[in-house]
């Protein structure tokens, strides 16, 4: 195998960002790059031992690719192929290109192109196209149903007033139901927000820091809060305010997940993800987002079904709740650049991952200029 891929061709392959695997006509492993390694979490000199029957779920369509190239002597492609198992991982869905190494070859070279990320970017403008969705509602809520609310309010009032204490009761009701209306449409009013972010350096572990007293002194403090993080990571590019109310609202959320679990824990967690870009709203530029910070909890987690809806507004998996926390979250990660997704699986928790952008340069010194002028 050695005289079929040069030492030029194999520093190639190791810089792709894809998945590369060159196999025989008995599937055994010939050659794998290092985001083979990635993918399948494992060496490559482990990898290489091994057939890809040791590595794909058992009857993957994965093992029938290299028979069809051979076969035909001509490139395949396969879509949407899922290579989960215990060593990769739930949730690995994959793209493959399979061709033969050479023409008549005796090995054929497969490539691996990962769906999770392109799949998330799908997900992501789903979540910012509900959230434009219910900041029209919201202003329609504001003006529509605030106004008659507080004359409904005062017509309780009165009421209470003149009628016989066994009717006191019910007209307490109706001013208890409107305030508790009116609250949820002050949360709707909140997506109606479209002034322009001023973002400035944010020091993410400050806020999770801050955010995690909260917690312990409050809502969770019969839960355990654990941390792991990279303490290298640079400042994120954001309001410091509207990250705090993010992750309280994600901590928040998870504690109430464990409120009946005895062992129940928190874990937040950040790292450098490099690699990842998205395009910025409204430029044509593509940002980098390559700083990730995490809130898992060991909770039931959410069941399948609900999983892809989960950011959407009204979407919730508690009795009283009412949908608008996440959906609140997602608008407002995406008005900072970034993206959020939730990795979930029955009886085990859930996992919510904000992936930012870090503070450019450039915008600190544009900011030493302004202050420079103001001076």
């Amino acid at each position: 195998m050695s005289g079929q891929l040069t030492p030029d061709l194999q520093l190639i392959l190791d810089s792709l960002p894809q998945a590369v695997i060159v196999t025989n006509t008995e599937n055994s492993i010939l050659y794998a790059n290092m985001a083979a390694e990635n993918v399948f979490r494992a060496s490559s000199s482990y990898l290489i031992k091994r057939n890809m029957e040791d590595i794909v779920p058992f009857g993957s369509p994965v093992l029938g690719i290299v028979n069809k190239v051979m076969l035909k002597n001509a490139p395949v492609n396969e879509y949407q192929i899922d290579i989960s198992s215990p060593r990769t991982g739930e949730g690995k869905v994959v793209d493959i290109y399979a061709a033969p190494l050479a023409d008549n070859s005796p090995h054929a070279i497969l490539v691996f192109r990962e769906r999770s990320m392109a799949d998330r970017m799908d997900r992501q403008l789903s979540h910012r196209s509900a959230a434009r969705s219910v900041t029209g509602l919201a202003a329609m809520l504001a003006h529509e149903i605030k106004n008659p609310l507080s004359g409904i309010r005062g017509a309780a009032q009165l009421l209470e007033s003149v009628v016989s204490d066994g009717d006191k009761e019910l007209a307490n009701l109706i001013t208890s139901e409107t305030d508790r209306i009116v609250k949820i449409v002050d949360r709707m009013e909140v997506f109606s927000d479209e002034s322009p972010l001023e973002p400035a350096p944010v020091n993410m572990h400050s806020i999770l820091g801050h955010v995690k007293r909260i917690a312990e002194n409050g809502f969770a403090n019969r839960i355990r809060i654990t941390e792991q993080y990279d303490p290298s990571l640079p400042d994120v590019s954001g309001s410091s305010d509207q990250l705090i109310q993010v992750f309280l609202n994600l901590i928040k959320n998870a504690a109430e997940v464990l409120s009946d679990k005895p062992d129940g824990e928190i874990k937040l967690a950040s790292a450098y993800r490099p690699g990842i870009r998205i395009a910025s709203p409204g430029s044509a530029e593509r940002a980098s987002l390559p700083l990730e910070f995490s809130v898992s909890d060991n909770g039931a987690g959410i069941p399948e079904e609900l999983r892809a809806h989960i950011f959407e507004p009204f979407v919730t998996t508690r009795i009283n709740g009412t949908g608008l926390g996440l959906a609140l979250v997602a608008k407002t990660i995406g008005r900072h650049g970034g993206i959020i997704e939730c990795n979930s699986v029955i009886g085990e928790g859930t996992t919510f991952k904000v992936l930012l952008p870090a503070w450019k340069q450039a915008e600190k010194k544009q900011t030493g200029m302004e202050a420079s002028n103001h001076g």
